[in-house]
Protein backbone atom coordinates (compact mmCIF):
# COMPACT_ATOMS: atom_id res chain seq x y z
CA UNK A 1 0.00 0.00 0.00
CA UNK A 2 1.20 3.28 -1.22
CA UNK A 3 0.51 6.65 0.75
CA UNK A 4 -0.31 9.87 -1.49
CA UNK A 5 -0.19 13.24 0.87
CA UNK A 6 -2.44 16.27 -0.52
CA UNK A 7 -0.14 18.76 1.35
CA UNK A 8 -2.40 20.94 2.27
CA UNK A 9 -4.14 21.01 -0.36
CA UNK A 10 -7.86 19.90 -0.10
CA UNK A 11 -7.92 17.42 -3.23
CA UNK A 12 -6.69 16.23 -5.85
CA UNK A 13 -8.02 14.87 -9.21
CA UNK A 14 -7.95 11.10 -10.27
CA UNK A 15 -5.95 11.70 -13.41
CA UNK A 16 -3.59 13.45 -12.00
CA UNK A 17 -3.06 11.23 -9.00
CA UNK A 18 -2.34 8.26 -11.89
CA UNK A 19 0.12 10.13 -12.90
CA UNK A 20 1.90 11.72 -9.68
CA UNK A 21 2.27 8.56 -8.45
CA UNK A 22 3.94 6.97 -11.68
CA UNK A 23 0.90 4.48 -12.53
CA UNK A 24 0.53 6.31 -15.67
CA UNK A 25 2.93 7.58 -18.01
CA UNK A 26 0.99 11.08 -18.93
CA UNK A 27 -2.56 12.42 -18.06
CA UNK A 28 -4.02 11.12 -21.26
CA UNK A 29 -3.26 7.30 -20.15
CA UNK A 30 -4.65 8.24 -17.10
CA UNK A 31 -7.41 9.22 -18.33
CA UNK A 32 -7.78 6.41 -21.19
CA UNK A 33 -8.07 3.56 -18.29
CA UNK A 34 -10.17 5.28 -16.26
CA UNK A 35 -12.75 5.52 -18.48
CA UNK A 36 -12.16 1.73 -19.72
CA UNK A 37 -13.26 1.55 -15.28
CA UNK A 38 -9.66 -0.49 -14.57
CA UNK A 39 -9.42 2.57 -11.07
CA UNK A 40 -11.53 1.89 -7.99
CA UNK A 41 -11.73 4.35 -5.53
CA UNK A 42 -13.17 3.07 -2.24
CA UNK A 43 -14.12 -0.26 -3.73
CA UNK A 44 -16.14 0.96 -6.11
CA UNK A 45 -15.38 1.56 -10.14
CA UNK A 46 -14.83 5.69 -10.95
CA UNK A 47 -15.51 6.78 -14.67
CA UNK A 48 -14.99 10.00 -13.71
CA UNK A 49 -11.53 11.55 -14.91
CA UNK A 50 -11.61 14.68 -12.69
CA UNK A 51 -13.03 12.94 -10.01
CA UNK A 52 -12.24 14.62 -6.58
CA UNK A 53 -9.79 12.80 -4.37
CA UNK A 54 -10.09 13.27 -1.03
CA UNK A 55 -7.90 12.73 2.52
CA UNK A 56 -8.72 8.74 3.78
CA UNK A 57 -9.75 8.02 -0.29
CA UNK A 58 -8.26 4.74 -1.35
CA UNK A 59 -7.65 4.22 -4.68
CA UNK A 60 -6.58 1.51 -6.67
CA UNK A 61 -5.57 0.25 -9.95
CA UNK A 62 -3.51 -2.85 -11.51
CA UNK A 63 -2.85 -4.09 -7.99
CA UNK A 64 -1.36 -0.66 -6.58
CA UNK A 65 -3.41 0.46 -3.65
CA UNK A 66 -3.02 4.21 -2.83
CA UNK A 67 -4.41 6.14 0.45
CA UNK A 68 -4.47 9.82 0.13
CA UNK A 69 -3.99 11.81 3.37
CA UNK A 70 -4.06 15.64 4.17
Amino acid sequence: MEEFSLGGHEFIELHSLLKVMGLCDSGGRAKLVISEGRVTVDGNVELRKRCKIRDDHVVEYEGHKIVVKL
